[in-house]
């Protein structure tokens, strides 16, 4: 049996690194259920947070990160077909199997199918990926980042903005242009689109600008956590439990096993970009979705849902993706 310098078997040194990645994230969210549960915070303090995330807190992460985004070196194309492979692959089961097993409207069959393909590469990607391939995994977790930030957030905004819409009675000039003025002053997609174009030009902020959007933007993670157990209070996720168990297993599973089959067998890239598209499309669902799920009120509980289970179950999932591709 493989083990490390120490003696303990190598399996149980990654299983290790993903318990201290995972943790922080139960913790945060459990701190959250505590406070509602005692009742020092109430449900109104989870929308309070929620809106603190979505309007002041994500922005400024996301802009920083696509500001400092080299370019040149993260825009890989095997990876970046890779990476959207798998997202589009399983999104194309996850939505009409969400259309006849679980109906619901427009906005909620939408996040129940980027749910399975959207991974949490802010909170647990970049230091899980920087831990396995240290710098040189960088690149990959900061396009995966501005995928998720960009792409996914995008068509969410869109797909609820359109079902929301067609409840107006509006015509489809008008639906549509709604639509679009609802994408283009999103905060969550113009901050990325911003930092990118930055990034393209050359422009690098300035050090106290940059601060401020990386101290500002460490809380968006821990906030959005903590709401997410405040909001879990008195809400038993029984009822949807089908429907989370299969948008979880689509989201660990299935996303992760297209990516494989397409950086290992039909694409053709480096190492470190292979085995890093894999392991951040086995992530877990991220926090954003609920996020932008409270902000419009739908999916909420199902969203949380998702991403409690599916977290916990990565523990396992990703520890094993581990040790099959030798990582560590």
């Amino acid at each position: 049996m493989s083990s490390t310098a120490e003696g303990a078997p190598i399996y149980l040194t990654r299983m290790q690194a993903i318990v201290d990645v995972a943790f922080p994230v139960f913790a945060i969210m459990a701190s959250g259920w505590i406070a509602g549960r005692i009742g020092i915070l109430g449900e109104a303090s989870s929308e309070a947070l929620n809106r603190f995330v979505y309007y002041i807190a994500l922005p400024p992460l996301l802009f920083g990160s696509m500001v400092k985004a080299p370019v040149a070196q993260v825009f890989n194309g095997p990876f970046l077909l890779a990476y959207l492979g798998g997202m589009a692959a399983t999104l194309a089961v996850a939505v009409p199997v969400a259309r006849y097993a679980f109906p619901d409207r427009l906005a909620c069959m939408s996040l129940n199918g980027l749910s399975a393909i959207f991974s949490n590469t802010g909170y647990m990607g970049i230091p899980l990926i920087l831990t396995a391939f240290g710098q040189a995994g960088a690149p990959p977790a900061i396009m995966a980042t501005i995928i998720s930030a960009s792409v996914v957030v995008g068509a969410a905004t869109i797909m609820v903005e359109l079902d929301i819409g067609r409840g107006s009675g509006k015509g489809t000039a008008a639906l549509l242009g709604d639509v679009v003025r609802a994408f283009v002053s999103n905060p969550l997609v113009v901050a990325p689109i911003a930092g990118i174009a930055l990034s393209v030009m050359g422009i690098r902020l300035p050090a106290a600008l940059d601060t401020f959007c990386t101290l500002i933007g460490a809380s968006a993670s821990p906030c959005a956590l903590f709401a997410i157990g405040l909001f879990l209070v008195g809400k038993p996720i029984a009822g949807d439990l089908k429907e989370i168990v299969w948008v979880s297993l689509l989201k660990l599973l299935m996303q992760p096993a297209v990516t494989y089959v397409l950086a290992f067998q039909v694409l053709s890239m480096d190492a470190v970009w292979a085995k890093s598209a894999v392991i951040l499309a086995a992530l877990p669902a991220g926090t954003t979705l609920f996020v932008i799920g409270q902000k419009y009120g739908v999916y909420v509980r199902r969203a949380t849902a998702i991403v409690l289970v599916s977290t916990v179950a990565s523990v396992l999932t990703i520890s094993a993706l581990l040790v099959f591709l030798r990582v560590g």
